[in-house]
């Protein structure tokens, strides 16, 4: 069950993390409906892929991956918060 739910962290830390990825990158692109699909298609075929493994047919292990990947949620907004307010704060720096 343990790995269960380190299974659902990391599948959410690549979904959200991917999505915190996708918006940086969209505000400088020439395409950004196209990276949005793109990364959209991407991460949902790796979570699912992901929680068909770890569920193996056990709709418990299945629970628990989801309860990681809600976990996950929370500690990507957490980093990216601090990353985002690291280059605000270093942003403001540079044009003094």
């Amino acid at each position: 069950m343990i790995i269960a739910l380190i299974s659902g962290i990391v599948l959410g830390m690549i979904f959200f993390g991917g999505l915190w990825f996708t918006v940086k990158k969209t505000m400088g692109t020439r395409y950004p409906a196209m990276w949005i699909l793109l990364s959209s298609l991407t991460r949902t075929v790796i979570v699912l892929t992901g929680f068909y493994f770890v569920a193996q047919g056990n709709w418990q292990k299945l629970v628990i991956a989801v309860s990681g990947f809600i976990i996950a949620r929370f500690l990507v907004m957490r980093i990216t918060g601090r990353l985002d307010q690291k280059q605000t704060v270093s942003a403001k720096t540079s044009q003094l």
